[in-house]
């Protein structure tokens, strides 16, 4: 029975992707996107079913582990495009790294203001970088790796659908622009959102999450205990 389940778990995930994958297709609507359907409709079907998360998870975790392989994949386009990314690499860096440090510093603030206890402040933090890392950063700060993919998961959701909307009203034009936005404010998700606007865009999107993953592993472990201890203890007393 539990072979069974683990089979039709990993299959019906992959069904229910590309199904939605394929509404998604003919309806460019934002709130169709498989993102954000695919994990409704697994909810759906387990509540209504009664099939526990750990037994669908004994499939699906197979799609998990391959989000490492799929994020080093992500350096295929950048190295298409190496010159491109030599010419503007300061602001490159320095826009991510900026990013970087703003999105821990308004995790932790966020968690702190609305009384979160230490776990969740921890599993928090790592919310704009990519799975895989992001869960690492949390292990090692002392938050939940599985809280923390939630957080992920969550943030690339809302970013792969507020970006397109905010691009339109401040007028991005840029590729650069666009593909740094997509891949800063929302990781993974976004970088495959930036690739429907083009190649280019994509690139620089995976470029910022896999630099934005780099950065927040320094920040994480160095800077961000010395920030905890300064606002708990000092500024929170």
């Amino acid at each position: 029975m539990n072979l069974f389940i683990t089979i039709v778990s990993l299959l019906g995930t992959i069904t229910i992707f590309y199904i939605s994958k394929m509404i998604y297709k003919k309806n460019k609507k934002e709130w169709l996107s498989p993102i954000l359907i695919t994990p409704l409709v697994i909810i759906c079907i387990l509540l209504l079913t009664g099939i526990p998360y750990k037994s669908y998870n004994t499939g699906a975790t197979v799609l998990t582990n391959l989000l490492g392989p799929a994020t080093v994949a992500f350096a295929i386009p950048i190295y298409k495009n190496v010159n491109l990314l030599k010419k503007h690499a300061f602001e490159i860096f320095i826009s991510i790294a900026v990013g970087s440090a703003v999105a821990i510093v308004s995790s932790f603030i966020m968690a702190i203001m609305v009384g979160l206890n230490d776990e969740l402040v921890h599993s928090l933090v790592p919310r704009s970088v990519t799975t895989p890392i992001a869960m690492d950063i949390s292990n090692m700060i002392g938050g939940s790796p599985t809280l923390t993919a939630v957080f992920v998961m969550t943030t690339g959701i809302l970013g792969s659908l507020l970006a397109p909307i905010l691009i339109k009203i401040c007028r991005f034009h840029r590729p650069s622009s666009k593909g740094l936005l997509l891949g800063m404010g929302a990781h993974g998700t976004g970088t495959s959102k930036a690739f429907e606007f083009g190649e280019l865009e994509g690139t620089f999107a995976s470029l910022a999450m896999i630099v934005a993953a780099l950065i927040s592993i320094v920040l994480s472990t160095t800077i961000f205990p010395v920030f905890e201890h300064l606002v708990i203890n000092i500024l929170l007393p």
